[in-house]
């Protein structure tokens, strides 16, 4: 066991070296910095370590003597170590992937990774050299092997020991104990905050304890974690800064006719503005949408809300500030919530949710279907629909031509319709169909970026020879931003996204650049239309000259609130931190601490933790 913990340890040391140099230059290289971060990491490997050979302790306790002094034993066991060290090996490969893909230590999406085990290992067949990766580990753990054999007669002990059953006894119920001791006193792992530099603090994790304590915190309940005040402050506060009333409603009210134009809402994978011509990138990945948004009402201060879809689906469709933990659409409890699904149908539309993959990921069929839209996804796709696919779903110029053909199915019924569609084809593996734009498949997001944006302009010239374009409007939104790494705990500049709402025969051309958030996209939208309705909603029309600027981003942990240059962050140690936003760039923020104004303090507590009281008591349900 102690040979087992040492080769844990020495890998996990190598491996965070490794990683280290990945991000050289982002990281915090003062010495102080350097001696936490090597020594507060060598605490967690060492623990990670013990709960790793605790199952072997438990093994080597209840195993007799006669069984385990036997000589095939002892093969037995070199074979259990050396494909514990091949475990260990592709370990370090994976974290290695997944630093690469998010800049984090395995967190709660590697815990998502582990439930939806189909797309993410065709994902992992289709991205990386999988033979070469495991040749590698495969012989990088022989190596290893080899050197502790040559060095059998130092540890002899461990592969020949004759010590009787009491003594193995012994030994072995320290190694259960201890689990059960750190399991008590290591709840959340803030030894790891040893920086203000997020990269430093990822570094001094280790991989397998991360993983294991998303599975622990990945439900978060507001009152045990973060800070609070007293429910009546909170609601009566909610009122003054949301307009509902004593049963958290309100009631928008608008003069004249409703209009019942058709949406066609496309929610593009991972399209950060750092992309966009339009917000200043050269590179030239979106053409068609930076010349769509001269022509569109452009929103070029729009935050998500997350770093996962279905927080962007959260945010859009139920207008909610995100809670702490999982998304709403993955909870249990998450059918016939106040969505704008409901509102869509209350005013006579068809709504359909069109994904261009399998919707029992990320549970977003069972959370659509139970809140106002029926479902399209891959599997109602023929084979003649498909002529580019990977394990995420079709190729988006697939996914947008079969969305043709259910608006066209709706408009020949005579009805309204709601089309809520997600796209797939910026996301690893990056492949599409060839010969469409000058980038080849599957050499990264850039291609993936601006196959969407190809396909994009496609659908749109498609579209403007339908019966029903005239009476349409597009709504294009990202789900989130392309990447949730940064220096920063909570880098503002990531969560920029953008908005466009095109309509050419609806609505005139302008840019709007007041800091807002997907959660009011929905009643910006409702407020072009010129709707009546009860609102359980959050957010706000963009449009309305009262509209108070701000905008919210988190983490599954961390609930920021933007408001005038400022952030505020919520932790889950109930501590509240502000920072001076003293210069934002494209790609890069600069913060700078300062004492939390009571308002501000006061604003963000009760966003966060209204929206997790009303979930947490039934409140936000659909009107019965």
């Amino acid at each position: 066991m102690a040979l087992l913990i040492v080769i844990f340890v020495a890998i996990s040391l190598t491996s965070r070296t490794i990683l280290l140099f990945a991000k050289f230059d982002q990281l915090d290289f003062g010495l102080v910095v350097l001696i936490k971060l090597f020594l507060v990491g060598l605490f967690y490997d060492f623990v990670a370590a013990i709960y790793y050979v605790a199952p072997f302790a438990a093994y080597v306790a209840l195993m007799p003597d006669k069984i385990f002094n036997n000589k095939f034993h002892k093969y037995i066991l070199w074979l259990f170590l050396f494909i514990n060290i091949n475990l260990l090996v592709f370990n370090a490969f994976s974290e290695w992937v997944f630093w690469n893909e998010f800049g984090k230590r395995f967190n709660f999406i590697a815990v998502d990774y582990l439930v939806y085990t189909h797309e993410v290992i065709y994902n992992i067949l289709e991205s990386y050299p999988i033979p070469l990766l495991l040749t590698a580990v495969f012989i990088i753990s022989s190596v290893i092997l080899y050197f502790i054999y040559k060095k059998r007669a130092v540890l002899g002990f461990a592969f020949h020991s004759t010590q009787g059953y009491l003594q193995r006894l012994k030994v072995a119920s320290v190694f259960i104990l201890l689990p059960f001791l750190f399991f008590n006193i290591l709840n959340k792992q803030s030894l790891a905050d040893i920086s203000n530099n997020q990269y430093d603090n990822e570094l001094s994790k280790d991989g397998l304890y991360s993983l294991f304590s998303a599975f622990r915190n990945n439900t978060l309940d507001y009152d045990e974690f973060y800070k609070t005040e007293n429910i009546k402050t909170v609601m009566s506060n909610l009122k003054s800064l949301t307009g509902f009333d004593d049963n958290s409603l309100k009631f928008i009210k608008k003069e004249g006719n409703e209009l019942k134009y058709n949406i066609i809402l496309i929610m593009v994978e991972s399209l950060s503005a750092e992309y966009m011509g339009v917000f200043g990138d050269n590179r030239g990945l979106t053409p068609n949408l930076d010349k769509l948004a001269e022509k569109s009402l452009f929103f070029n201060n729009f935050y998500a809300t997350g770093t996962r879809t279905i927080r962007g689906m959260e945010a859009v469709t139920l207008s909610v500030p995100p809670t702490p933990g999982r998304s709403i659409v993955k909870r249990p409890d998450n059918h016939n919530m106040f969505s704008s699904g409901f509102i869509f149908k209350e005013k006579g539309y068809e709504n359909k949710f069109i994904y261009a993959g399998y919707g029992y990921f990320d549970n977003m069929n069972d959370f659509f279907s139970h809140n106002g839209f029926s479902i399209v996804d891959r599997t109602n796709m023929t084979k003649e629909e498909i002529t580019f696919s990977n394990v995420w779903g079709v190729c988006d110029e697939d996914l947008f031509n079969k969305a043709l053909k259910e608006s066209d199915k709706s408009y020949k019924k005579g009805k309204p319709f709601f089309n809520y569609i997600m796209t797939t084809s910026n996301h690893r593996p990056y492949t599409y169909p060839d010969g469409k734009i000058d980038i080849p498949s599957h050499t990264g997001r850039s291609g993936g970026v601006k196959y969407t944006d190809y396909s994009i302009e496609q659908f749109l010239k498609k579209a403007e020879h339908k019966p029903w374009f005239k009476n349409t409007i597009f709504v294009i939104v990202a789900d989130h931003n392309g990447g949730s790494a940064g220096k920063t705990s909570l880098p503002a500049w990531r969560y920029k996204i953008p908005l466009l709402i095109y309509a050419p025969n609806i609505i005139a051309p302008n840019t709007i650049s007041k800091v807002s958030s997907q959660i009011d996209l929905m009643p910006t939208l409702f407020s072009i239309m010129n709707w009546s309705y009860e609102s359980e909603f959050y957010g706000k029309d963009i449009l309305d000259k009262k509209f108070r600027e701000r905008a919210f981003i988190g983490t599954y942990q961390k609930l920021g609130f933007l408001r005038n240059k400022r952030l505020v962050i919520l932790e889950p140690d109930r501590s509240v931190h502000e920072y001076n936003i003293v210069n934002q760039g494209l790609r890069s923020i600069k913060y700078k601490e300062i004492t939390p104004l009571k308002k501000d303090e006061s604003d963000a507590i009760t966003y966060y933790q209204s929206a997790s009281y009303l979930y947490k008591h039934h409140l936000d349900k659909w009107k019965q």
